[in-house]
């Protein structure tokens, strides 16, 4: 079943040309696409859909709309994921969507959209509670936290960060594996490494994924808890 999302962007031409690539792919429903947070808010509300997709700079003041609507849609409706889009590498926007949980959202930058399958893992990964991080703003944090004297991300070794990085933008163990060219079994051995050295249990209701970018936000990020 395609997954049913509904998508936000002020500009028109970005508007209709991302709707017209989203439904080139049979594996979403764009259900309707909007202009501005109070329009999103509606159709969220109409709609019920599995995603939102969402420009992170609308109207009114062009600054962080985005973010505020999907903290809103999140709140009302926990069921729907959300993925918010930027133009440009902003390490602090990331933070400030992410600060207070990461489970049903996503931070991608713009130029991800044409890249449509990547698009779609995101959305779909946010649906059932993940998370999704853009390759680039997890490598902003990663040095970031890295700089940090104090930080639990410098007990980690090269591969088990590499790991980390990848976890954090939603990836699986195969595809993880795939990307760094080592088996699964490596994979989930440092997994569990890395769930280790920064002080993560082993829940069974939580996401290992969702923990994994939490972890990496309190190491790292200037809203993170400290040790």
């Amino acid at each position: 079943m395609a997954l049913r999302i509904v998508f936000a962007d002020d500009n028109f031409l970005v508007r209709q040309g991302t709707a017209a690539l989203l439904e080139t792919s049979a594996a979403v429903e764009l259900l309707e696409a909007v202009e501005d947070p109070p329009s999103l808010m509606a159709a969220v509300e109409r709609h019920r859909p599995d995603a939102v997709l969402t420009d992170i700079r609308m109207p009114p003041s062009f600054t962080t709309e985005g973010i505020d609507a999907a903290r809103a849609v999140r709140a009302r409706y926990p069921d729907t994921g959300v993925v918010v889009l930027s133009q440009y590498v902003e390490e602090d926007y990331a933070f400030d969507l992410l600060k207070d949980g990461v489970a049903g959202l996503g931070y991608l930058l713009k130029e991800r959209v044409s890249e449509i399958d990547e698009l779609v893992r995101a959305l779909h990964e946010v649906a059932r509670g993940g998370s999704a991080l853009d390759p680039k703003i997890v490598e902003g944090l990663l040095v970031r936290g890295s700089a940090q004297t104090s930080s639990p991300l410098l007990g980690l070794t090269e591969r088990e960060a590499e790991v980390l990085q990848q976890m954090a933008t939603g990836l699986s163990n195969a595809a993880i594996a795939k990307t760094l060219f080592m088996s699964e079994r490596a994979v989930e051995k440092h997994i569990t490494a890395v769930f280790q050295k920064l002080g993560l249990s082993e829940e069974g209701e939580v996401n290992r994924r969702v923990s994994a970018v939490l972890a990496f936000l309190e190491a790292g990020g200037p809203f993170g808890k400290r040790r």
